[in-house]
This record gives structure tokens, C-alpha cells and sequence, in this order.
């Protein structure tokens, strides 16, 4: 990299565009310059007050000198001296005019001298981070930039959200995803406090992300400077390995650490970038880190007398039944060969939609609150229980009554809310290969497809029931999930949001190989759209297990109206998503909990525009429904349609 500069002339202004006694900002180059017209001269001077860093070209000419319009310093206009007495002043730069405009000289660098923010930024795409959602500002420009030359590289790809909190949950749904971080950017203060809450979905859901916080010069921190947050203290649960990123820090290292802890913790670190360190220039020798060496086969088998007790268990089960959770989402070919073995019915908790096909001959859908009788009729009548990467809390819905192993990669997810009979401490995919191999196939059992398709039978029969139901106030929940069910790509990936619109999701939708997102343990309200950001950027990649696939999202109105800004990022990246709206003016999740505990329903009312209108004026697609008629036609437009796109279905509160 060089340090060498060259001086070229720039055209900054038309003859007479400024007028005598103004002055102007102008950007030249990658400079921003103040150009001033005093006593019939034109002169440019650097934009930067050197107090407090007030731009110069927003200021006005007062009694002979520039006025700072920040603290009201003077500088002649065209030496850029202050007054008698004082030392201080601002650059210059030469000035020409000529017939054609007003040209100002700049000495520009040739080549780049990289930076600590350059050898960070290298470090990251080594480790596979492929994609930054996120806001450029004044405390990260620096970082950005470096960001931004790797994109040029093609190594990389930012997108440009509307709220720092969409950038995180963007990232927490791509982790979820994949398995792999990307990373969000922000500001000090305001912009890193924003991130919390999609950081924090992704720390209670196992979601690896990186997050990349800008900070005030650390010459001021302490004293309480403009946008001053403690970040290592704000961040200080939610990320499993904060660190600050100094003067004389091994920078390479620093990444190194935070990527690795990512990775392997499954959860967040987060790097913070005092705004002068972004931009020092790179120890001579500076390389960049990569993964090499620092991350093992995590594949482990589990200790062998837990494997024993294992086999003990379902070795003299006739019943079993296998339940799967969102831990074993990277691990289904060898859990679904594992109940093939033992001809075992297999449940999914609700974050673990869609791991098992419902058409599966095995597959019994979701258990729990938003689940199906399938599922919790074959778990009634199990006689053992082999539980993979599900947590049991109290909305997975499993029981405690049964005998129950419980395998899960986490030692403290094991016998978490209550004692299991046997814990497995292993990774899921090689335990359950150990399983197979040294079970012999369960012919006590027989054979329960033709029950388990039965009950199937009996469950469809009541949601087409529930599909005539019509009160003559919106379209009921049980048409709308059948209509999805038939117009969405088996192979799409689904984010969803919160509310009785989840919970009729998970009851009615039937999965074949989708791909579900949710805000599992956080539950938070407004992720859908937000994730589908993430979920498509995983979408663009060379990973033939995303690329190419449809990402359809699906809210109420109180999760779109959260982050409906982003349906214009969307549009903005010609992202190929459509979002699913269904809109009852209310937040009917929670007016059904005031009238469940007896209180008055109130506050739960929403005013809502046209979100159909609001699309098309988004520069998105924009469907209306109002009669299970028009379903799908509306449903396969949109899908169809190769670029944003939003179908607002008009429902019924009461009917889900």
C-alpha cells in the first residue's frame, strides 16, 4: 500500500454559481471542501472547523470573516487565518478560474494505506462472514469504509437497513439458517442499543451473529460524551464475548476470537470501534486471520455409559417416540435414518417446524400450544421418549411423565426445568448414528404409519370443517394456511412473527421441505420481516441448500407495523420476498388474553393504512384479500412476481 499522494484538479463550481460574501460545501474528490467568494475571489478551505469539527460551508460571511456556524469561530474567508492574536486556522487549497467553472487542486493519495479497520475487515470475510446489514454513521465511518472495499472486492455484501433492530434480527434468522454469522453494523449509542433485542433473539435461540459497534474517541469516554454508552456493560449478557477494540490491540486476533466464539458458542460477540481507531494505519507486517487451525471437528460422541443407558431405554421400548427441537435442525438425515430404524413416530416442537415433512409417513407435525393432535395423541401414548436438541420449556409442550432421553450439544440444556432419565451430553447427529448402529430394528413395535396416517385423516377432515366457517368479518385462518399450504413452494423458506397468526401457522400450514424461522424463546413481535432479509441473503450464495429458494414471510399487523419501513430496503436490494399480512386491526393474541383472564379489553386496537397501497407506493407489489375466493390467485401473483411483493388478507380475529 502507498502513502504517495498526486495533485489533480477538480471542478468545483459554474461560473458565478456562488455569489459574492457566500459561502458553499462542496464535495471534490473524497474531500469536502468550503469555497467562499470574498472581495471578487474565490477560495476553498477545508470544511472541518478544528474545534469541534463544525462544517465551515454551512457558515456565513460576517463582518469581513467566515462564521463557524457550530460555536461561532471566525476564519478569513480566503487565507482561512483567524483574527489577529490567535494561531489557529484552517487548510487551503489552490484555486483556478477558468472559462468553464472554478477548479480547486487536491492532493490525493495514490494507491491505499491500509488501516487496523482494513485488516479486521479481511479477517472477517476469511472467516466466511459473507453479508453486513446495517447503518453507516459518524462513529463507524472508518470500519465502513474498510467494509465498503471488500464489497468492491466482491467479497462481501452490505445491505442498508432502515433500523439497526432489523439488522440484528436479520442476522439472528441468517444464523439460524445456516448455521454460519453474518455480521450488523451501527453507531455508538442509539444505533448499538438498537440492536439488542434481534442480538438477544439470537442469543436465546443458539444463533451465531457478529455485531459491530462504532464509539466515541476513547480520549472522551467516561465523562458522559454526546452518544457515550458503555457498550461492554449494554452488551454484557447478550454476547457471549465482548470486546473493545484499542490502540495496540492484536486487531487480526481480536476478529479471530470473536468469529470463533460465534461459531462455537452459537450465539453473539460483538467488537466495539472507538472512532480513531478505525482509521489508524495497519502495524507494518499487519496480516489478516482466518480460520486455520483455530476450529476442531465438533462432531464428539457422547460418553459411552450414556450411550448405554440410552440403548437400555429404547431397547426395551415398544412405543418409542422421537421428538425433535430447533437443535437439531443441521442433523435431520441421520435423525430421520434413526427413525426409519425403529419405525418411531417423530414430533417436532414449534421452533422445529418443518424439520419433518408432514407428509412424511412418520412425520406427526408440531406438539405443544401451536401444534396438532397428531402429535400430542402419539406422544400420550409413547412409551419412551428420545428428545433431540429441544429444550422443554413450558411452550414445547413435551411431558415429564414419560421415560425420556434427552440429547442436546449444550450440557446445560440437559435436565434444565426438570430432572430427564437419561441425559446425553453429545452432539445430536453423531449420537443418533451411534443410536442406529447399535439398535436392532424395533419389530416388537410394528409398523403405526397406517395410524399415524389416520390420525391425519381425522385432523384434515376438522381443518376443512374449520375452512367453511365464515362470520362475514375477514377471511378464517384455517382457508388462509390451506391456501399457503397449496401455493407455497415446497422448497421455500418461511419466516414468521408472533400472535395467533403464528399460532394458526403452526396448526393449519403443512410443511413438506420449507424452511421455518421464528423468534423462538424471545418471541418477539415484528422478526418476520426483518428475517426474510437475512433468510434471502442466504438465498444469493453458492450453498445449494438456500440458493435460489422463495423466502415468503408472514405477520399480523402488529408485527409488519414494527419494521414496515423495511419492505423499502427490500425493494432497494430487488430482494425476491413476499410478505404474507394478515390484518385484523388488532392485536388479537392479546385481546384473546384479556378476555381469557377476565379484564377489559383495551389498547389492543390498531389504526392501520392500506398495506397494499403502502406496498405499491414502496415500489413493491401490492395484493388485497378479502374473500377466501381471491386466495389464491393473490398468493400465486405475488410469488410469482420475482421481486417485493405483499399480499394483505383481510381476517377474521375470532376464527383462528
Amino acid at each position: 500500500m502507498s502513502g504517495d499522494t498526486r495533485r489533480i484538479w477538480h471542478k468545483a463550481l459554474e461560473t458565478d454559481e456562488l455569489a459574492e460574501g457566500r459561502v458553499k460545501s462542496v464535495s471534490v474528490g473524497t474531500h469536502t471542501l468550503c469555497l467562499t467568494r470574498f472581495e471578487g475571489r474565490y477560495a476553498a478551505l477545508d470544511n472541518k472547523c478544528p474545534h469541534q469539527g463544525g462544517p465551515l460551508g454551512e457558515g456565513s460571511i460576517e463582518n469581513g470573516f467566515l462564521r463557524c456556524p457550530w460555536h461561532g469561530w471566525d476564519y478569513h474567508p480566503t487565507t482561512g487565518q483567524s483574527p489577529e492574536g490567535f494561531g489557529d486556522g484552517v487548510a487551503t487549497f489552490d484555486v483556478e478560474e477558468r472559462e468553464d467553472g472554478v477548479y480547486v487542486a487536491i492532493e490525493e493519495a495514490v494507491g491505499h494505506t491500509a488501516t487496523v479497520s482494513d485488516v479486521m475487515a479481511e479477517t472477517l470475510v476469511n472467516w466466511g462472514i459473507r453479508n453486513v446489514f446495517g447503518m453507516v454513521g459518524h462513529s463507524n465511518l472508518g470500519l465502513a469504509d474498510a467494509l465498503r472495499r471488500q464489497e468492491e472486492a466482491g467479497r462481501l455484501r452490505y445491505f442498508g437497513i432502515r433500523h439497526e433492530g432489523a439488522a440484528s434480527f436479520a442476522c439472528s434468522a441468517y444464523g439460524k439458517l445456516t448455521g454460519r454469522p453474518a455480521a450488523c453494523l451501527s453507531i455508538a449509542g442509539p444505533g448499538a442499543t438498537n440492536l439488542l433485542t434481534g442480538l438477544w433473539d439470537a442469543n436465546v435461540d443458539r444463533a451465531p451473529v457478529l455485531a459491530l459497534t462504532g464509539q466515541v474517541d476513547t480520549q472522551v469516554l467516561g465523562p458522559g460524551a454526546f452518544q457515550e454508552v458503555d457498550l461492554g456493560a449494554a452488551f454484557g449478557k447478550v454476547a457471549r464475548w465482548t470486546q473493545p477494540v484499542l490502540h495496540d490491540s492484536r486487531h487480526a486476533e481480536l476478529v479471530n476470537l470473536a468469529c470463533k466464539s460465534a461459531i462455537l458458542e452459537r450465539g453473539v460477540s460483538h467488537l466495539i470501534f472507538p472512532d480513531e481507531v478505525q482509521n489508524l494505519a495497519a502495524p507494518a507486517g499487519a496480516e489478516a486471520g482466518g480460520p486455520r487451525g483455530r476450529v476442531a471437528d465438533r462432531a464428539i460422541a457422547p460418553p459411552s455409559h450414556a450411550v448405554d443407558a440410552a440403548l437400555a431405554l429404547l431397547s426395551g421400548a415398544r412405543r418409542p417416540v422421537i421428538i425433535v427441537g430447533h437443535g437439531a435442525r443441521f442433523d435431520m438425515p441421520a435423525v430421520m435414518a434413526l427413525a426409519e430404524h425403529l419405525r418411531s413416530p417423530v414430533i417436532t416442537t414449534f421452533k422445529a417446524k418443518g424439520l419433518v415433512a408432514d407428509d412424511h409417513p412418520l412425520g406427526c407435525g408440531v406438539l405443544g400450544r401451536s401444534g396438532t393432535p397428531i402429535a400430542s395423541w402419539f406422544m400420550n401414548e409413547s412409551d419412551a421418549l428420545l428428545v433431540l436438541g429441544a429444550s422443554f420449556s413450558n411452550h414445547t409442550g413435551i411431558t415429564p411423565k414419560k421415560p425420556t432421553i434427552q440429547v442436546d450439544f449444550d450440557a446445560m440444556t440437559l435436565g434444565k426445568f426438570h430432572a430427564v432419565d437419561v441425559p446425553v451430553w453429545g452432539e445430536i447427529g453423531r449420537t443418533v448414528e451411534i443410536l442406529r448402529e447399535r439398535l436392532p430394528v424395533n419389530g416388537d413395535a410394528g409398523d403405526p404409519r397406517a395410524e399415524i396416517a389416520e390420525r391425519w385423516k381425522i385432523w384434515r377432515a376438522e381443518k376443512s370443517r374449520r375452512a367453511g366457517d365464515d362470520r362475514g368479518r375477514g377471511v378464517d385462518s384455517a382457508s388462509i394456511f390451506a391456501a399457503l399450504s397449496r401455493r407455497v413452494p415446497e422448497d421455500a423458506i418461511l419466516p414468521v412473527d408472533v400472535g395467533n397468526n403464528t399460532y394458526s401457522f403452526g396448526r393449519y400450514f403443512e410443511c413438506r421441505r420449507q424452511a421455518v424461522l421464528m423468534s423462538g424463546y424471545l418471541g418477539s413481535i415484528g422478526f418476520a420481516l426483518p428475517a426474510a432479509l437475512g433468510a434471502w441473503a442466504a438465498t444469493q450464495e453458492d450453498d445449494p441448500a438456500f440458493r435460489g429458494r422463495k423466502v415468503i414471510s408472514i405477520s399480523g399487523d402488529g408485527g409488519f407495523g414494527q419494521y414496515m419501513a423495511e419492505l423499502l430496503t427490500a425493494v432497494k436490494y430487488g430482494m425476491d420476498i413476499t410478505h404474507v399480512l394478515l390484518n385484523n386491526d388488532e392485536l388479537g393474541k392479546i385481546t384473546k388474553e384479556q378476555r381469557a383472564g377476565d379484564w377489559e379489553v383495551w389498547q389492543t386496537s390498531l389504526h392501520n393504512p392500506s398495506f397494499a397501497e403502502y406496498a405499491k407506493l414502496a415500489g413493491a407489489k401490492g395484493l388485497r384479500v378479502d374473500e377466501g375466493s381471491q386466495l389464491d390467485d393473490a398468493l400465486a401473483e405475488a410469488i410469482d412476481h420475482g421481486g417485493p411483493s405483499l399480499v394483505e388478507i383481510r381476517s377474521d380475529p375470532e376464527l383462528i
